[in-house]
């Protein structure tokens, strides 16, 4: 299964996040920033951040999401059967076509592309809806994160701040050490603010944030 998870537009959020900054009650005091290499007089550090993990390893992300993938299961379950079947049809098709007449075979042949069309309409549509309901809890969660990043970069004399969600050679990082990451630090001060609770896991779960929300399974192919 694979996520469809949508990057979010930084530049656009902070602009909205700025403003609403300027309006809003301070946000909490954050850790201290790492130490740096001493930038020269006048200019400010450089800072990283992946902000995809972040959303994702926020308690309220971990919480929606999880929410986001069991509402999404009866879908899942829905294609996963509509999948299973379009497989009988065309195991039957290998294994007997030969013997089955004309006509018998173009209606057998008809019915599977029939099948084929709606699966694949549908396997799209579901994509398209649970990518729309990821985005709306990311750009929510992001449009609360924001101002945090805002102070956090001026508070601790950060001038810049650069992504890395999207590896290099797609994003604009090409490599960064741990010490500039302020990921961490930005994830605890908005569980935090949000005064929501880690989600209850077991044991042998994977750590917070380490994966993303499954969404809609890939159809067989044709």
């Amino acid at each position: 299964m694979t996520s469809i998870f949508v990057r979010i537009s930084l530049a656009a959020a902070l602009l909205v996040s700025a403003a609403a900054l300027a309006q809003s009650d301070p946000a909490p005091a954050l850790p201290s920033a790492p130490s740096t290499t001493a930038a020269p007089t006048g200019a400010g550090k450089i800072g990283t951040i992946n902000l995809e993990q972040a959303i994702f390893a926020t308690n309220e992300g971990q919480r929606d999401f999880e929410a986001l993938s069991k509402k999404l299961e009866p879908k899942q379950t829905e294609l996963k059967g509509m999948n299973d079947e379009l497989d009988g049809l065309k195991k039957q098709l290998n294994t007997q076509g030969d013997k089955l007449s004309d006509t018998a075979r173009g209606s057998l042949v008809k019915q599977i592309e029939e099948k084929q069309k709606r699966l694949d309409r549908d396997v799209q549509d579901a994509r398209d809806d649970a990518q729309s309901q990821q985005n709306e809890i990311a750009q929510r969660i992001l449009q609360k994160m924001g101002p945090m990043l805002v102070k956090y970069a001026a508070d601790n004399g950060f001038g810049v701040i650069l992504d890395t969600s999207n590896p290099w050679p797609n994003g604009p990082v090409i490599w960064a050490g741990p010490t500039v990451d302020i990921t961490r630090s930005i994830v605890d001060g908005y569980n935090a603010q949000s005064g929501i609770a880690a989600p209850a896991r077991p044991a042998s779960a994977k750590p917070a944030g380490a994966t993303k929300p499954a969404t809609t399974p890939s159809q067989s192919p044709k």
